[in-house]
């Protein structure tokens, strides 16, 4: 609902200026338009960009407890805060706004850290104690809301987004190279890793706490599945499904709560389907808007199915078609948005997409993600059911090397997760710089623990797949890149009904033969979605979008793309070898030159993506 800023001078040898609070809090208008405030005092100051979604006239931030002892800022819904808020009446607390993230500060006060585990929401906040002069930070549980921080001099800076960080004097500006690693060799960055050395994102379901001069940061909940001789299913078939069905109509109804009107995207797939489905179902009375993106393309075209589900569903359907052409017109709005190098160009229709909603008078949106992570939406699965060899050319060598990676990464030398490491660290250092090459063993990003692998251990393999997935895909990328900056650019505020902490919570329990039946992927969302989707959406073959990638780009002959990759350019600023991109350059520009996406890396579009990074940012050169 917003974006949130603040510094915490916890060694108390410097005041916080409000005029450094304001120049932050400003760099975040696009995620709050409507109103701001503002909270400093002595050694605090928070900043707030409102974007206004429920309680209009009397929800502006910060909050207060009845004695202002506490302040709170949150970017978020809580959406169970009216079963909170009631609960808290009755023990005496009283409320001045019906705005749902008040009860923040009356549930610390009642319950102090444990009230974490009570919140259902997607949730970024500060709470500061000036009792005790803590400072506490919270990031929800699937990392739907964004929270930054970097602790200089004594001081803890946090932000909604990194350029909001940079605005204060103290904080200066370095590439973090073990950032850039992650983008080459996962799906995006990692938490708490991020493209800035020194400034980090706090990890999904974890929290900072400032207190008697030290930062702490702890875990206050994971996505766990049980380990296999742990694994019991006594319930039926017939039982999941009618638990699943209930959880996402609960999970679709806090997610319509607003006041302001609140549309759906509907991709043409199963998953948006089925929001759009149980939202006509609990409301059919009421037309909401829908929003969709189409193509030329016929290969990559959905527009049939998506308006199939529009006419089901009698919305308000609003379809813009993007043309390829508009991707360099957006391009680079969509890194200055991410705050990071991309591996794909989609965004920029993304951004498109949220710009429609926010044209058509539409603040909040309802969307699928999480599904896939969830219950084995990717053809992963399908691969690990099918338990391909890694290797099939017999290279001994090879494959003993890669299954070293394995057991670094995951505990298991056997489990394969997208991308040959081995392979790709000789391809990284073929494309590296050779003072960069010199320091690889310093900022090689599969060295450190990505992921507790006590939570791998003994898993199914599903289950595996989708904990990794969860990690490593999910809040960093798809939520945070492609998700809250496409959405945020355009003041719109995104929820994702799959990713509701009971609906998790539940997905643990399933048994995998119900995520993954036989080749059938999300076998149990399918049974649920035969109460509400017509066959067409609920039986057609998954599809796999793919952008356009820097080839695309390339033989387009953009001016501004070619001084991003020219020789002399790529030299001067010494984070890749120009010899290396000349060849690559060279191979991307032939006619019939193809990458296989997503399975391949589209190498130039992460150094296409991380060059014009370095230029929106006034990132330095590597020395």
């Amino acid at each position: 609902m917003c974006g949130i800023t603040g510094i915490f001078s916890f060694t108390n040898q410097s005041r916080v200026e409000q005029r450094v609070i304001e120049a932050m809090t400003e760099t975040l208008v696009h995620r709050g338009p409507d109103d701001c405030g503002y909270y400093v005092d002595q050694n605090l100051g928070f900043g707030f960009r409102r974007l206004s979604i429920i309680d209009l006239t009397t929800g502006n931030q910060p909050m207060f407890n009845e004695d202002r002892s506490l302040v709170s800022i949150c970017n978020g819904e809580i959406y169970n805060y009216g079963e909170l808020a009631a609960d808290l009446k009755s023990r005496g607390h009283r409320f001045y706004t019906t705005c749902d993230v008040e009860v923040l500060v009356h549930l610390y006060e009642e319950y102090g850290l444990d009230f974490i585990r009570k919140l259902n929401g997607q949730f970024a906040f500060a709470i500061f104690d000036r009792k005790r002069q803590t400072l506490l930070l919270v990031r929800d549980q699937a990392g739907i809301a964004p929270l930054f921080y970097t602790v200089r001099d004594g001081s803890l800076i946090f932000a909604s987004e990194i350029k909001a960080i940079l605005k204060h004097p103290q904080v200066s500006r370095q590439v973090d190279l073990t950032g850039l690693d992650q983008v080459f060799s996962f799906p995006g960055l990692v938490s708490p890793r991020t493209m800035f050395k020194g400034i980090s994102s706090l990890k999904p379901g974890h929290y900072v706490l400032v207190a008697d001069g030290q930062v702490k940061v702890a875990e206050y909940w994971d996505l766990t599945y049980p380990e296999e001789s742990d694994m019991e299913y006594r319930t039926s078939e017939a039982e999941y499904v009618e638990q699943l069905d209930e959880l996402l109509r609960q999970s679709v109804k806090y997610r319509l709560i607003a006041d302001v009107p609140v549309g759906f995207y509907l991709s043409g797939g199963l998953d948006s389907s089925l929001i759009a489905a149980l939202i006509h179902d609990l409301y059919p009375g009421e037309t909401r808007h829908s929003f969709s993106i189409g193509f030329n393309e016929r290969e990559i075209d959905e527009t049939s199915h998506q308006k199939l589900m529009a006419e089901h569903v009698n919305s308000r359907h609003h379809e813009i078609i993007f043309d390829w052409s508009d991707i360099s017109g957006r391009f680079k709005q969509m890194v200055l948005q991410a705050e990071s190098p991309l591996k794909e160009s989609y965004d920029t229709c993304s951004l498109a997409l949220s710009e429609s909603v926010r044209s058509h008078g539409v603040k909040v949106i309802l969307t699928g993600e999480g599904a896939d992570e969830l219950f084995a939406g990717y053809i992963g699965y399908r691969f690990d059911e099918k338990r391909p060899e890694i290797f099939d050319d017999g290279d001994d060598l090879a494959r003993a090397l890669e299954e070293q990676e394995n057991e670094k990464l995951w505990g298991d030398p056997s489990f394969f997760y997208e991308i040959k490491q081995c392979e790709l660290r000789e391809t990284k250092l073929a494309l590296y710089s050779q003072p960069v090459r010199e320091m690889f063993s310093e900022v090689d990003c599969i060295t450190g623990d990505l992921v507790d692998k006590s939570k791998l251990r003994n898993r199914h393999y599903i289950h595996r797949r989708s904990y990794l997935d969860f990690k490593l895909r999910l809040a960093d990328h798809l939520l945070s890149d492609h998700g809250d900056r496409v959405a945020y650019a355009n003041s719109v505020e995104a929820r994702y009904p799959f990713l509701d902490i009971n609906l998790m919570e539940f997905a643990t329990t399933v048994p995998p033969h119900l995520k993954l039946n036989g080749l059938v992927e999300k076998y149990i969302l399918k049974r649920v979605a035969e109460r509400y989707l017509p066959p067409q959406i609920i039986h057609r073959e998954k599809f796999g979008f793919v952008a356009p990638g820097s080839s695309y780009l390339i033989k387009r002959d953009i001016d501004w793309l070619q001084d991003v990759l020219s020789y002399d350019r790529i030299k001067r600023q010494g984070y890749f070898d120009p010899d290396t991109i000349e060849r690559l350059k060279k191979i991307y520009a032939a006619p019939n030159f193809r990458l296989n996406l997503p399975f391949e890396n589209d190498l130039l579009m992460i150094v296409i993506t991380f060059g014009v990074f370095l230029d929106l940012f006034e990132m330095p050169d590597f020395s």
